[in-house]
């Protein structure tokens, strides 16, 4: 089995990219959608939100009001600490489940948004960064997911920045490209994902410590 951690800021297209990746039949662990899980009505995880952070953060269904919970914790590192302390480990744990049930032989790829954050990377095999420059970033959140300017610019400031992403990236997928160049790229990338999940587990193609490198 191959460990891949997929990141990126957002609005960077982890999404597209993980769903290319799954067309060429990667096993992917969503982190974004097991926190969705973890509190859903009737969840243990959605009571301990609502301990935290009042009644006003449920919807009238008695979901999660996501965006209103989001407008209270990326205006605030302590209350999205608080947040992230409720939410991170049932996330972990759940994600370990879906991973120890896929097969020996899989590329199984972690979309995990606050990877680097989190100092995540020593968990997996090779760290995939999907980059994109910070105006791209802005122009999606707003025009895309009709976020305002002000509430696009306080999400992207509470992750880490480009440069410190790029950092922990074993590779590097740009996706400031038409369509067609990312599907090129992420089929390059999972060709060389195979031939790594097919190998030694103990040393990179080029001799290095670990699997990756490459960009």
């Amino acid at each position: 089995m191959l460990k891949v951690g997929l990141t990126g800021g957002i609005g960077a297209g982890k999404s597209e990219v993980s769903r290319l990746l799954v067309e060429h039949g990667a096993v992917l662990i969503d982190a974004d959608r097991i926190a969705r899980e973890a509190v859903a009505p009737g969840t243990p995880g959605l009571a301990a939100v609502v301990d935290a952070f009042g009644a006003d953060v449920l919807a009238a269904d008695g979901s999660l009001d996501r965006p209103r919970l989001g407008s209270i914790v990326f205006a605030d590192p302590e209350k999205l600490a608080v947040l992230n302390t409720i939410v991170h480990p049932l996330v972990g744990t759940r994600s370990r489940e879906l991973e120890a049930a896929a097969a020996e032989d899989a590329v199984v790829v972690h979309d995990v948004p606050l990877l680097t954050e989190n100092g995540l990377a020593p968990l997996y095999d090779l760290v995939i960064v999907v980059d994109t420059s910070p105006a791209t970033q802005l122009d999606r959140l707003v025009r895309l997911r009709g976020m305002t300017e002000d509430d696009a610019r306080a999400r992207m400031a509470a992750q880490a920045t480009r440069e410190q992403r790029r950092e922990i990236a074993d590779v590097v997928i740009d996706n400031d490209v038409p369509l067609d160049a990312l599907r090129k790229r992420v089929t390059e990338v999972w060709d060389d994902l195979v031939r790594r999940a097919r190998g030694p587990r103990t040393a990179s193609a080029d001799g290095g410590p670990k699997p990756g490198g490459a960009e």
